[in-house]
C-alpha cells in the first residue's frame, strides 16, 4: 500500500513540476511566469517530498519532510514576489494583454499630489 501511495504522490508531484516548467517556458511575461512557477512548482515539490516521507516511513524523514514543505510554503511566494517586483522596478516590460498595472505609478511619489481636508474630524491628508 505504501508503494502505491509513494508512486501516486511521485507521479502527481512530477506532473505539477512539469506544469510549472511549461508555465515558465510558455507564459508571456515575468509576472505570469512567477505565478506559474510558484504555485505549481511548490505543490509539485511538496508532493514529491511527501512521497519520500511515505516511502521511508521513518519519523526523522517525516519531520524533515514537514519542515521542507513548511519552508517552501513560507518562502516561495515571498521570493517570487520579491523577484517579480525587482523585475518590474528594473523596467522589465509587461505583456501587451495586461489589463491592470497596479504598480504603474512611481512608489516614491504619493498617489494624491494636492492637500485635501478629510471629512472625518478635519484631518488633513496628502
Amino acid at each position: 500500500m505504501a508503494d502505491i501511495l509513494t508512486a501516486f504522490f511521485l507521479v502527481i508531484g512530477a506532473a505539477f513540476a512539469f506544469v510549472a516548467a511549461l508555465g515558465i517556458a510558455r507564459m508571456p511575461d515575468i509576472m505570469i511566469r512567477m505565478h506559474a512557477s510558484t504555485k505549481a512548482g511548490t505543490l509539485g515539490v511538496g508532493l514529491i517530498v511527501t512521497a519520500v516521507a511515505i516511502h521511508f516511513a521513518e519519523l526523522g524523514v517525516a519531520v524533515r519532510a514537514v519542515a521542507i514543505i513548511a519552508f517552501l510554503l513560507f518562502t516561495a511566494p515571498v521570493a517570487a514576489h520579491a523577484i517579480a517586483r525587482a523585475a518590474y522596478r528594473t523596467g522589465v516590460r509587461l505583456w501587451e494583454g495586461t489589463v491592470i498595472d497596479e504598480l504603474g505609478r512611481d512608489v516614491s511619489t504619493p498617489a494624491v499630489t494636492e492637500t485635501t481636508t478629510s471629512p472625518q474630524m478635519g484631518r488633513r491628508t496628502s
